[in-house]
């Protein structure tokens, strides 16, 4: 950890909080400070009528003398009512009364106003990249695990196809040692694609983690009854995510809805990864022949699924 770090940490708190204007008298315009709209949403969150009091407090973590100040302005102004547990006659129970769940509807509609609002400004893609680094935040500071982090299935926009023409490249020669022949073929099969897929029949997609690509797969049509797999790819920084696994069943679903009759593909022994994907899915190896190709001697893989 750096001074740089640190300092980015509370450059980002401060442009954020200011943002959404948490240091205003009243959060939202509303006659609540950001502690009070919190504890209004927590219990009209609660799966229960009523909540522990010593619950609530634990949850936020938040000072007992401050929870019970903010709880009696609520129960003078008719948001809440305070009751002994049923279970244990020494602990208070809080729950909303109609007043206080309409107080918490209105802060949530400001809060999905505010948040669309600020939304406007950013493209999709820029409101993906935001949300996936949102994720990350959450994941790193909740102690989640890599698996946890959320993988998002998209068509191809701009940009799209000469990044899977670079990866795949850039990918296969590092891990591999394919020449550029590789990545020709693969230009070819994204060209290909790009000039003349008919949605109906033909469709791709890219995998995205933390708002960043990590993955490609594409449907394309072999024949009217067959489709073909093609340019499977993950990144790997994303392996270990279920990423292929969502690919190649997406692409499998949409082939199905199509009305495809069975599904082909053409890999290298090789490619282990990929090969367990295929077998999971339901993959049959048709044929296979040793060659030369991309610079290395090679076992190419033709499989095939019926549906």
């Amino acid at each position: 950890m750096t001074i740089e770090t640190v300092a980015a940490v509370r450059r980002f708190n401060r442009f954020y909080t200011n943002l959404i204007g948490v240091l205003r008298a009243g959060l939202l315009d509303s006659p609540y400070s950001l502690a009070e709209a919190r504890v209004l949403y927590e219990l009209a969150a609660a799966p229960a009528p009523a909540l522990e009091v010593a619950d609530l407090r634990q949850g936020l973590d938040m000072d007992a003398g401050y929870l019970s100040r903010i709880l009696g302005r609520f129960e003078n102004d008719g948001l809440v009512v305070r009751e002994r547990s049923d279970a244990d006659a020494r602990k208070q129970r809080i729950r909303l009364t109609d007043a206080g769940r309409a107080a918490q509807g209105e802060l949530d509609r400001r809060s999905d106003a505010q948040a669309a609002a600020l939304l406007t400004t950013a493209t999709e893609a820029d409101q993906r990249r935001l949300v996936g680094a949102m994720d990350a935040i959450e994941s790193i500071f909740a102690g989640g695990s890599a698996s946890a982090r959320t993988v998002v299935l998209r068509p191809p926009g701009p940009g799209d196809l000469g990044w899977v023409v670079q990866r795949h490249g850039a990918l296969y020669a590092a891990e591999y040692g394919w020449n550029e022949q590789f990545e020709a073929m693969v230009a070819r099969i994204v060209a290909d694609y790009a000039e003349s897929h008919d949605p109906r029949w033909d469709r791709g997609w890219i995998a995205e983690v933390d708002g960043e690509p990590v993955g490609s797969i594409f449907c394309v049509r072999d024949c009217e009854a067959t489709a073909k797999l093609r340019l499977l790819l993950v990144e790997p920084k994303a392996r270990g995510l279920g990423v292929g696994g969502r690919l190649v069943d997406e692409c499998i679903r949409f082939a199905q809805r199509a009305g495809y009759r069975e599904m082909v593909l053409f890999t290298h022994d090789v490619l282990a990864d990929a090969r367990r994907l295929y077998q999971r899915a339901g993959f049959v190896l048709d044929s296979e022949e040793r060659k030369p190709a991309y610079g290395q001697e090679l076992v190419h893989q033709h499989w095939r699924k019926i549906f």
